[in-house]
C-alpha cells in the first residue's frame, strides 16, 4: 500500500483578497448556507408571493367591509326604530289621556274624524262594528317613558 502524502500548497496562486470575500467573522449574517448543513435559502419568485398576499388581502378586507355595512344596515334599522319611537311617543303625549298608563302594558292610539288624536286600552277588534275611528298604532310604554310601537298603520320617513 502506498501513503499518499498531502499535497504542497503553492502560496503565490493563492489570492488573497478574494478569499477576504468569503471569509467572514460572523457567518450566521451571511444570505446563504455557509456549512455543509446549513439551511438553503433558494431565491422565490416575488411576483407569486405578493400576488397571494394581495389576494388574501383583498379578501380579509372586503369581509371586514361586510360586517361593517352589515352593521351599518343595523344602525340604520335602530335610527328608524328610534325615529319612529319618537314620532309616535310625540303624537300620543300630544293626545287625550284619560288614564295613567302603566309601564309595560300596550295600549291603542286611534284619531277621530277632526284628527283628534286619544289613547284607548280597548284594541280595535274590541270596539264592535260601529266603531269609525282611525286606528293609528298599537303600543307599549317604555321605562323610560317613550312608547315602543307593537303595530301600526303610520308611515315614518
Amino acid at each position: 500500500m502506498v501513503e499518499k502524502l498531502p499535497k504542497p500548497t503553492d502560496l503565490s496562486k493563492i489570492n488573497l483578497e478574494l478569499m477576504k470575500l468569503k471569509v467572514t467573522d460572523m457567518p450566521s449574517l451571511l444570505e446563504y448556507a455557509h456549512t455543509v448543513g446549513g439551511f438553503a435559502i433558494v431565491p422565490t419568485n416575488e411576483g407569486q408571493i405578493k400576488s397571494h398576499a394581495r389576494d388574501a388581502m383583498k379578501e380579509q378586507t372586503e369581509e371586514q367591509l361586510n360586517i361593517i355595512f352589515e352593521q351599518m344596515k343595523t344602525l340604520a334599522r335602530q335610527v328608524q326604530d328610534i325615529k319612529k319611537r319618537v314620532h309616535i311617543s310625540d303624537l300620543i303625549y300630544n293626545s287625550k289621556i284619560s288614564f295613567t298608563p302603566v309601564i309595560g302594558k300596550n295600549y291603542f292610539l286611534y284619531e277621530e274624524a277632526e284628527e283628534i288624536r286619544y289613547l284607548s286600552l280597548i284594541g280595535p277588534q274590541e270596539w264592535g262594528n260601529n266603531f269609525t275611528d282611525k286606528f293609528l298604532a298599537e303600543v307599549r310604554l317604555n321605562a323610560d317613558h317613550t312608547w315602543k310601537v307593537i303595530n301600526s298603520t303610520i308611515e315614518i320617513s
